[in-house]
């Protein structure tokens, strides 16, 4: 039942959107200008079959095996990295940005969103994460999918999508094709070590497959280890930066008036931020000993991950085919934090406390712990996160007389653990009145006799007059979030010849598709009684969504040179949300041999997730309070919304392919998305500059007007709109001489438009902007990657520039202040960035004429060891764009036997 067509000229060309064709590959030598032979698969973007001379009308990019060698990947998060067309993912993670998701990654197509791009796995569905980025946005994790030796190859469609695969298509989909029908054994070892830190990472893969004469089995295992990366390592921000006003030693508010702590604070590694001019008040200085808490952060996790894939085929009849796979992710991380949290209870130390100087009752500004004394601070109090993914997908697919049908069944869980340390506001309060300490009972015991301790917050503590661990251990408690992901989907579809055209047989499609998946989250008793200081607490969570879809595809071989694709999709919700037909229209005309147009337009449907709608949380963020101009680390606490309603799009595309000259191929797009109701997490940076005094909406310590910020509170709304078009640029030549063959690339995206409306900043023109105070993500207006590849009998080498445009930081004024209504030169500007990436490959099995096939690759990310641009802003750099490692040399050694 299988069928054999050739690799089309369009998915050679659009493959060097990384690298050309024509690497070292393991037992795998390749040549553009040959028909080859690959068995059969639908083309993502498509129900239906198609002539081995078909282009498609949709912009494709296809991302081979080759390819994704080339540049060195050890994960999906390293390839998506590096295409233009991904724009704000969250593939190096950090503290600041993803609170409780270190140790993921995702892919982000045109910056509409870490949920707007579906991620396929052999053209099915993946669940999504179960815990929540900090936009509250729950994504298919892709460290969490296969193994990277069993992936033969990525195809993105770049235009929307829900015509043909429904809900979270809005952007694109990206599917990740396995190796099929493999035969042999592989086995890949990789050693990567970073210019700063003890920043390593070792991979170990091993690949195994046979097959018989009707059936076949293919395992693949991964190992990942990667040493952590500190912000202390390599320190991007300034000590302002990374300053809060919340430190240890502390500050203490008499009414509303903040005092720095009177028996030491800059002695002792604080900071002092004076609000009055020294001796205002005598004996005392108003303003914060602020804590410098960025060394502990980390820029990459302590991280381990462990992947499994298996894939069994069995011809059950001369038509009817079953295949079965299983895949596995256990993946680990540590990330580095402060010594302790802020205090966002405002406690009060009494008046007869021990310890207090003031000898009245003051409201305490600061944390447990922070710097201590000799210059440095208290170790970091790291985070965990334990992500746990199991996926089940049977397929029975048979062929009929001229067509073929599908039956599937997919299974999905992700199981997700959050762990931190925090402080319990009541038993702090408790530790202050005296009644501190795990044996104290503070009804019947006695302040500060027996084993009731006073908490000492003051300078003394770090000098005359210590806290014991014993009262630490009494008001800390450990914050856990043990989150849960169920997806299913039972899909059915035929796919069958209806008539002969000029070009050929017209092809329909027809199917239905029943999807499930509910997500439940449950917090902790302390956290449901929101009982911590700062991370504060929620209720458990748990919704569930159902969808029914029904959908179809014409296709329509018009002339040898002009195909039609035609789909639509019917999916019902049900409940609030309703349902939706969305259509689609692609057409691509073969003009002559060299040159060929494409164009398409649809519409797209996302509906509110179960986590926007059921869910809330809260999450960590700096945030700039206009009433002070001063950055402050503070809480954003976000409730679900059930009165959301479902996001609309309008794609349009419209490109051309050209083949100016033999081996030379030029592909260009104009792509454009039209969002109405565009689904989003409240900006909080929005709500502060629009209402800093709005008691409703900010939360502030002591004076609910003037006083310090706690937090924020926001929820998911529909935005007005939100539209953004740009150019896709890529093309490869290859040239042959007596020195091997050198084949030139390039490949850019430039954003043309990323106008938006928040909510509460109005109209936004996003382009070239950090977005950092709207609902928009970091959006340059140009990417590009230049790359040159070289191949020589057993030897082969690439080199790669990779450039990133300036952008505009919409944080800070130009002078380098935070922006304000006062600063009139204009926004701060990121710098453009260029790093350059090489490699080294030596076909050992070629050269030493081997039975088995061995290559040896040596190279380098970064060679220069080149800066992010530093911003203004908490760890100093943009880590929705750029990375932060700095140099990286890697090796690999793999075998084929």
């Amino acid at each position: 039942m299988k069928m054999k067509t050739k690799l089309t000229a369009l998915a050679v060309a659009i493959s060097a959107q990384l690298i050309p064709m024509g690497n070292i590959a393991i037992a795998q030598e390749e040549s553009a200008d040959k028909e080859q032979e690959f068995e059969l698969i639908m083309v993502t973007g498509s129900f239906v079959r198609r002539s081995e001379n078909f282009s498609s009308p949709s912009p494709l990019a296809v991302i081979d095996s080759v390819a994704i060698d080339a540049i060195g990947a050890k994960s999906i998060g390293d390839i998506t990295q590096t295409l233009t067309i991904n724009t704000g993912a969250e593939n190096t993670p950090d503290a600041f940005t993803q609170n409780a998701t270190a140790g993921t990654s995702n892919i982000n197509l045109r910056g509409l969103g870490v949920s707007s791009t579906l991620v396929l796995l052999n053209s099915k569905r993946q669940v999504v994460t179960a815990q929540p980025n900090n936009s509250g946005v729950n994504f298919v994790d892709t460290s969490s999918l296969i193994p990277m030796i069993a992936l033969n190859r990525m195809e993105i469609v770049k235009d929307g999508a829900s015509a043909l695969y429904g809900s979270d298509a809005v952007a694109g989909v990206v599917n990740f094709i396995t190796k099929s029908d493999y035969e042999g054994t592989q086995v890949s070892l990789d050693y990567q070590d970073g210019a700063h830190g003890d920043n390593k990472e070792y991979t170990v893969q091993g690949l195994w497959g046979t097959v018989g004469n009707d059936s076949s089995l293919m395992a693949a295992i991964s190992y990942t280890n990667r040493s952590p990366m500190f912000t202390g390592d390599r320190r991007l921000s300034r000590p302002q930066d990374d300053t809060s006003s919340l430190g240890s030693p502390g500050s203490y508010f008499l009414g509303g008036t903040p005092f720095i702590d009177p028996t030491g604070c800059e002695e002792f590694g604080g900071f002092p931020r004076l609000l009055a001019p020294s001796g205002t008040v005598p004996g005392l200085e108003i303003g914060f000993c602020g804590f410098d808490f960025g060394n502990g952060y980390s820029f990459v996790p302590d991280e381990s991950r462990l992947s499994t894939f298996v894939q069994a085929t069995k011809q059950l009849t001369d038509n009817v085919e079953w295949t079965t796979e299983i895949s596995t992710a256990r993946n680990r991380a540590v990330r580095g934090g402060s010594p302790s949290f802020p205090i966002l209870t405002f406690p009060t130390v009494p008046a007869d406390h021990p310890n207090n100087p003031f000898g009245t009752d003051v409201s305490y500004f600061g944390r447990e712990v922070g710097n201590v004394g000799d210059g440095t601070s208290f170790p970091g109090d790291p985070a965990n996160t334990e992500s746990d993914t199991f996926r089940f997908s049977t397929m029975l697919q048979g062929e009929l007389d001229s067509g073929f049908w599908e039956v599937s069944y997919t299974a999905a869980r992700n199981n997700f653990l959050f762990t931190v340390n925090d402080t319990l506001g009541q038993q702090f309060q408790n530790a202050l009145r005296g009644f501190g300490g795990q044996g104290c009972d503070p009804i019947s015991g006695t302040a500060g006799v027996g084993a009731c301790e006073y908490f000492n917050p003051f300078a003394t503590s770090l000098s005359s007059a210590p806290n014991s661990q014993n009262l630490f251990d009494s008001f800390t408690g450990r914050q856990e979030i043990d989150s849960t992901s169920n997806l299913e989907v039972a899909e059915a579809f035929i796919s069958t010849e209806l008539f002969e055209m000029n070009g050929g047989a017209a092809g329909f499609a027809f199917g239905a598709q029943y999807r499930y998946q509910d997500l439940t989250q449950d917090y902790d008793s302390l956290s449901n009684q929101d009982s911590f200081s700062f991370v504060i607490g929620n209720a458990d969570i748990y919704g569930e969504q159902d969808v029914v879809a029904l959908f179809g595809e014409l296709a329509l071989p018009v002339s040898e040179d002009v195909d039609i694709q035609i789909a639509l999709r019917y999916e019902d919700y049900g409940g609030t949300i309703g349902d939706t037909i969305d259509p689609k229209l692609a057409v691509s005309w073969r003009a002559t041999d060299n040159f060929s147009l494409r164009g398409s337009i649809s519409t797209s449907f996302r509906a509110p997730s179960i986590f926007q709608k059921d869910g809330g949380g809260t999450s960590l963020n700096q945030m700039v309070d206009p009433l002070t101009g001063s950055a402050a680390f503070a809480a954003d606490r976000t409730s679900g919304n059930d009165e959301l309603v479902p996001e609309e799009s309008t794609a349009f595309n419209i490109g051309f392919s050209l083949e100016p000259v033999d081996d030379w191929s030029i592909e260009v797009d104009y792509w454009s998305f039209d969002f109405t109701d565009l689904i989003i997490k409240e900006n909080f940076q929005a709500i502060l500059n629009a209402d800093p005094q709005n008691p409703e909406r900010v939360v502030r310590a002591g004076d609910p007007l003037n006083g310090p910020l706690l937090q924020v509170l926001t929820t998911y709304v529909n935005a007005s709109s939100l539209e953004t078009s740009g150019l896709d640029i890529v093309s490869s030549f290859k040239l042959e001489t007596d020195m091997g063959t050198f084949s030139p690339s390039i490949s850019a995206t430039y954003i043309l438009a990323y106008d938006l409306v928040d909510p509460q900043a109005g109209p936004i023109d996003g382009a070239g902007s950090r977005n950092n105070s709207n609902i928009g993500v970091s959006t340059p207006e140009l990417r590009a990657n230049l790359g040159l590849n070289w191949k020589h009998e057993a030897y082969s080498a690439n080199i790669f520039a990779r450039y990133v445009d300036s952008y505009s930081d919409d944080q800070n004024c130009a002078d380098g202040n935070l922006f304000s209504a006062a600063c009139t030169e204009g926004f701060k500007d990121v710098d453009s960035h260029l790093t350059w990436d090489a490699q080294v490959n030596i076909d050992l099995g070629r050269l030493f004429e081997t039975d088995g096939a061995y290559v040896l690759s040596l190279g380098g990310v970064n060679l220069t060891d080149q800066d992010p641009p530093q911003l203004f802003t908490n760890a100093g750099f943009d880590s929705k764009v750029h990375d932060p490692r700095g140099r990286q040399i890697y090796a690999r050694l793999a075998i084929e036997f």
